[in-house]
């Protein structure tokens, strides 16, 4: 069954809010095994929304709507669907008595606008709205199967879980598709892309996906089965091999972030991390401390500014810092510095120039020095963008050449 989704609402179209409904309805669909090529959006316009219902209906199988299912005049999406399929909208008088107990309830008079929410299309079934007044709809017409369902999150979430996905699975007899995704940095994606080519073109499951983020390449590795443990039987030779070709580039699986991946490396070793910043500003503790329980390895973070707190707080010498603050010998001293001020086993230090103009250095030049009980080692790197942009990236490449240190992994 292929599954076509429109979201509805103008607010989407200008960016006002985000289309999280399109994202949450498509990763359902693929844990139900339901096929979903394309996801569509359109303004608060009866006739564009009508438009678009009849062009997806002759591509798919079924055809999901969010939104406008509201009492106001801009609430559309009743009015367009029965204009493209030709079906009565008819009153319903029993779901006008439940919407006025709603009310009454809630020692409230209900505006007359609402009664426009116990409308129906003729032949359709009402989806029960457990956290809101405007109900959903369910309609085969012609062999297709479509659902209507409210655009606030809250209200289409249990319709979709409760009601849309187990009828569809079970009039289908749908597969699950399960995905497993490969977090890697350092390599770039062309390079990611070309030592997994020929994974890549195999025709057999899994199918391979690579996605480029925040600095991070995803490799993403989709099967299709009988249940999720076969689907994921189908991905693990190929995933092996994947992680044997990109070696320590790999980080993380799935929903694993690269601060989750540092604080489990250091209670497992019963290591205290502290870090040194002086262009990240903190950022890089801020990263870590965002993560539940970090407390538990990590001891705190220096940030080290100007030169003279360099010199002052963390001991880095003036004869060092007369060859440059953005060096690696002054990355390295900060590091030491801090593991000493902190009493700390493992110590991430940070120094650069982040722009906007040049300043001795180049925009973008970025030094780091990890510090660990078995080696400490320094590396420069040089980060493209604006200033915000190159703060960000020297902040997760901190982080992952942490983790590339700790693991003994040295770059």
């Amino acid at each position: 069954m292929i599954v076509e989704v429109i979201s509805v609402g103008t607010e989407l179209l200008l960016g006002q809010i985000a289309n999280t409904n399109a994202a949450e309805i498509g990763a359902a669909l693929a844990e139900a095994g339901l096929d979903s090529f394309r996801q569509s959006a359109v303004g608060d316009n009866q006739d564009r929304i009508a438009a678009l219902v009849r062009e997806a209906l002759a591509r798919g199988d079924c055809l999901i709507i969010t939104g406008g299912l509201g009492p106001t005049q801009d609430d559309l999406t009743r009015e367009a669907v029965s204009a493209a399929l030709g079906v009565r909208l008819i009153p319903d008088a029993d779901f006008e008595d439940h919407l006025r107990q709603w009310w009454e309830k809630r020692g409230r008079e209900m505006p007359a606008s609402n009664l426009r929410q116990a409308e129906r299309l003729e032949g359709s079934t009402f989806i029960p709205n457990r956290r809101g007044t405007a109900p959903g709809l369910d309609l085969t017409h012609d062999g297709k199967r479509i659902f209507l369902v409210p655009g606030v999150p809250e209200e289409m979430r249990p319709m979709l879980a409760e009601w849309i996905i187990p009828r569809l699975s079970a009039e289908t007899g749908s597969q699950t598709i399960t995905s497993r995704v490969l977090r890697s940095w350092g390599l770039p994606e062309s390079e990611v892309a070309e030592r997994l080519s020929d994974l890549y073109a195999r025709s057999q499951p899994p199918t391979m996906a690579f996605l480029a983020s925040g600095g991070e390449i995803k490799v993403r590795l989709t099967a299709r089965a009988a249940s999720t443990a076969a689907a994921l039987e189908l991905i693990a030779p190929v995933e092996a091999e994947v992680r044997q070709r990109l070696g320590a580039a790999i980080f993380g699986v799935d929903a694993e972030t690269i601060e989750g991946v540092i604080l489990g490396l250091a209670t497992r070793r019963g290591w205290k991390l502290g870090t040194a910043e002086s262009a990240t500003g903190g950022s890089v503790a801020a990263r870590l401390v965002s993560v539940p329980g970090a407390s538990a390895a990590l001891v705190g973070s220096i940030v080290a500014y100007s030169a003279d707190i360099k010199h002052n707080v963390l001991g880095v010498s003036r004869q060092v810092l007369g060859k440059g603050e953005v060096s690696q010998e002054t990355a390295l001293a900060m590091a030491t510095g801090a593991a000493r001020l902190l009493g700390a086993d493992v110590v991430v230090a940070v120094t650069g120039w982040a722009g906007p103009e040049p300043r001795g250095q180049a925009v973008g030049t970025m030094v780091f020095a990890v510090l660990t009980p078995e080696d400490t080692r320094a590396r420069s790197l040089a980060f493209p963008g604006d200033r915000e942009r190159v703060r960000a990236y020297a902040t997760g490449a901190a982080l992952h050449l942490l983790r590339l240190g700790m693991a003994g992994e040295w770059w």
